[in-house]
């Protein structure tokens, strides 16, 4: 190893097209850390949607469309019976993964998940006495009983917690993204302590020019014709029970009352859409509420400069990552401060962070519709604040950790 450069392998379960925060995660890190000069491979789950086949019965290395771009070895996996979207990486696999690996010949091991593939990071790490850092970014003591709802509660917690304990005893590094997050660490005694270290945003994928934003709202607007001349209230992320999506739908009958030109994108996938759309149109808001499905990485950069202002009602974001991307699209936003969505706007700045409270949510964002004067102030503050989690100032934190577990 050279004195600057580094071979990194990330561990993930979760990768493209699988949309989630830690899929986010790793790939920014990762391209942020080959634009730093160092060598990055991702080990993840082979999803059917990431190739153009339908089944694998051996790993496979995607191809990379440029030296920007991660080496990425997907392993078989199985569907997971209790989420749709999520997949199990087959165990016998180990050994094809560890062969490619040993031809990489890393430096450290950078471990992302707490399932099988995880598992295998810290196994190739034991043998072949490597550090690992490991990045707890789910509580999966408050998402579990989502997945798993017919099973006691008390009992899912408390495997969710063993889980997470046995990651972090192992590591030789932890990363939390959130103040929220290594508190929870603290409460499960893991006596290592956690660097803080909020995933990054690389703030050129949310700068465009306004022609493009212009292309992109006709294009928009042709297959949604319901949002044509309308201002977009914009939600985006995965689409479940517990991104509080029913509180969002239950305010927009008061702001559609008063505001005619005004319309919700709900853009995102997940195992609840039907339930939300069904939902919709119950509450009498179907004709302006558009429900998107999966948009490609770019889309959606576009769509949040579109946008007139991102709510977003989750109560478990362990980053509030979207909210940055938000910000960084100039497009202000209402959330509930909870989690990481209240480190990352730490109060009412680049729009307003609120309460759990449905009035309040409300007359938020009828604030930013009727107020011409506190929108652009807002608008310009979300810009300004959201380079406080640009990409660059992650990463020079996050080749600290690796140099400091290397050293040591």
């Amino acid at each position: 190893m050279g004195l600057h450069q580094m071979k990194i392998v990330m561990f993930t379960d979760a990768y493209w097209p699988r949309v989630n925060g830690v899929t986010v995660s790793v790939e920014t890190f990762s391209r942020a850390l080959i634009k730093a000069g160092h060598q990055v491979v991702i080990i993840c789950s082979f999803y059917p949607e990431s190739q153009a086949v339908e089944r694998m019965s051996n790993p496979v290395m995607d191809r990379r469309d440029s030296t920007d771009d991660p080496v990425v070895i997907r392993v078989p996996s199985y569907p997971l019976p209790i989420s749709k979207e999520d997949r199990l990486a087959k165990f016998h696999k180990w050994f094809w993964v560890s062969k490619q690996l040993n031809a990489f010949d890393p430096d450290i091991v950078h471990v992302n998940s707490e399932f099988i593939i995880g598992e295998f990071g810290f196994y190739y790490a034991k043998l072949h006495n490597l550090p690992v850092v490991y990045t707890f970014h789910t509580l999966w003591e408050d998402y579990i009983t989502y997945y798993i709802p017919y099973a006691p509660e008390f009992f899912l917690r408390f495997l969710a917690r063993r889980v997470v304990k046995h990651m972090a005893k192992r590591a030789d590094a932890i990363i939390a993204p959130t103040e929220q997050i290594r508190a929870v660490l603290n409460r499960y005694k893991v006596k290592k302590p956690a660097h803080l270290l909020p995933t990054g945003i690389d703030p050129v994928l949310f700068t465009h020019p306004e022609e493009e934003y212009a292309g992109f709202r006709d294009s928009f607007e042709a297959k949604y014709p319901v949002i044509r001349g309308k201002r977009v209230l914009l939600f985006a992320g995965r689409i479940g029970k517990e991104k509080n999506l029913s509180f969002l739908l239950s305010c927009m009958p008061d702001i559609f009352g008063k505001h005619g030109d005004t319309a919700l994108v709900i853009a995102g996938n997940g195992p609840e859409l039907q339930l939300f759309i069904e939902e919709a149109e119950k509450l009498g808001i179907a004709d302006r509420c558009v429900f998107t499905g999966y948009l490609d990485r770019k889309d959606l950069a576009l769509l949040y400069g579109m946008a007139h202002v991102f709510t977003f009602p989750s109560l478990t974001e362990t980053q509030g990552l979207v909210t940055v991307e938000s910000m960084l699209s100039g497009t202000p936003v209402v959330a509930i401060g909870a989690m990481g969505t209240l480190t990352v706007m730490g109060g009412d700045h680049g729009g307003f962070m609120v309460k759990n409270d449905r009035r309040e949510f409300t007359d938020r964002v009828l604030d930013l519709l009727e107020d011409d004067r506190l929108y652009e102030v807002k608008s310009a503050e979300a810009v300004e604040h959201g380079q406080r989690w640009t990409i660059d100032r992650m990463t020079d934190k996050l080749e600290s950790i690796y140099r400091e577990c290397l050293d040591q």
